[in-house]
């Protein structure tokens, strides 16, 4: 039998649980809806563009290669729909052994733009992916007023390059990269995927926004511009070369000299078809996320806090609170329940505005990506857990734990 002393005191330690959470979430919450505010007056997202006179040859396209023979068919089809903008497209082979180099000399015999570059033995303090690129840089045509990294799992669309000149142009940019529209088919990845991905949206804000100086510079490799002169300003790949998010660490040091960088949505330019299922999606995507090569270990270890109260915990305390908010009179349980049930609801209507961003024409089970904010807790372990981890493998490669990041 329950007394009413064990009621007071069952009263009083939930009062105190809640009123700590109140303490600690209350602020997270009004900086995830300052950044969440800048949505609506965020660019829209471009659209196609045919090659303008003064755009000929202005570009070089570099896509760094290692065994993607069964994923970069469709990337090459869609560069090869890019205008005469595009001067060269250099597909920088790793010592690829699935018939990727095959694949990219037969589709160089139907556009004399594109050509095969194996790069160099990869140096003991860089990362495979910076490296090819820095490689594909250092032999490119001196010319071109333009580098676009591009990766090969992606799918370009018509009008993709020529909109994204123009883009940095109009808008005075040195650096500037795009988000894609993702192709999600698994029912795994259709849950997890978008709560990764939301990780980077409480982060960092809507693409085509901006929340801060470069150490919230937000960039995506996947679709990279910068101009040529700045790039080599910046010596190349290099302020990148032992960091596993080598776009965010590029796009950070440049913000930091001064450069002007942008990132803008890219949806109807680009698609990008990532991981195949939640296995892969978890263990590939999952560990760069954090983001730590690229921030001083402070931000990191505070954006961790930052995601486990507003995306992480939200969905665990509405569940257990439930009940001590509906039987206690304390006014702190109650509020502490609802500010987690308001989060959890935000999350649900985010889900509703980023589904632009999807393309899931492919998927088996579609209405799962609305389920997504159930795996919001597991996206914010996993960033939790990539925080403290250094990657021994990468893309089929393993590297030393003596890799330098570039974490200050």
């Amino acid at each position: 039998m329950v007394t009413g002393a064990e009621t007071e005191t069952g009263a009083v330690v939930w009062g105190a649980i809640a009123l700590g959470l109140l303490l600690v979430q209350l602020p997270a919450v009004a900086i995830l809806l300052a950044r969440l505010m800048q949505g609506p007056g965020r660019q829209q997202p471009l659209q196609p563009r045919d090659t303008t006179h003064d755009q000929l040859g202005s570009v070089s396209i570099l896509v760094p290669t290692l065994n993607e023979a069964a994923r970069l068919g469709p990337c090459l089809t869609g560069l090869g729909l890019q205008g005469y903008e595009v001067r060269e497209i250099l597909v920088i082979d790793s010592d690829s052994t699935d018939g990727t180099p095959e694949l990219v000399k037969a589709a160089g015999r139907q556009d004399p733009r594109l050509r095969l570059l194996p790069d160099d033995p990869l140096p003991g303090d860089w990362v495979g992916r910076p490296w090819a690129l820095h490689t594909g840089f250092r032999h490119s045509n001196e010319q071109s007023r333009w580098i676009l990294g591009i990766d090969a799992d992606t799918r370009p669309k018509a009008g993709l390059v020529s909109a994204a000149i123009a883009a940095a142009e109009a808008g005075g940019y040195d650096l500037v990269s795009f988000s894609p529209r993702f192709l999600l088919q698994t029912p795994g990845e259709l849950i997890l995927q978008p709560a990764l991905l939301m990780t980077l949206v409480y982060r960092f804000g809507p693409a085509g926004s901006s929340i801060g100086g470069p150490t919230r510079t937000m960039a995506n490799g996947q679709c990279f511009l910068v101009r040529r002169n700045r790039l080599v300003d910046l010596g190349g790949y290099s302020s990148a070369r032992g960091s596993f998010c080598d776009d965010v660490t590029l796009a950070r040091a440049a913000a930091a000299q001064g450069m002007k960088v942008g990132f803008l949505d890219g949806g109807k330019l680009i698609e990008v078809r990532m991981y195949e299922g939640a296995a892969e999606t978890w263990k590939e995507w999952g560990r760069s996320l954090d983001l730590k090569d690229a921030s001083p270990r402070a931000q990191t270890l505070g954006d961790c806090l930052f995601l486990l109260a507003v995306q992480g915990l939200p969905l665990p305390l509405v569940l257990l609170l439930f009940e001590p908010a509906c039987a206690s009179a304390s006014w702190l349980v109650t509020a502490a329940w609802g500010l987690n049930l308001a989060l959890l609801l935000i999350r649900f209507a985010l889900n509703w505005a980023i589904a632009p961003s999807y393309n899931l024409s492919g998927a088996k089970l579609p209405w799962l990506f609305f389920l997504s904010p159930l795996a919001d807790p597991l996206a914010a372990l996993r960033i939790g857990l990539s925080s403290v981890q250094t990657p021994t493998q990468w893309r089929g490669r393993s590297y030393s734990p003596a890799v330098p990041t570039n974490a200050g």
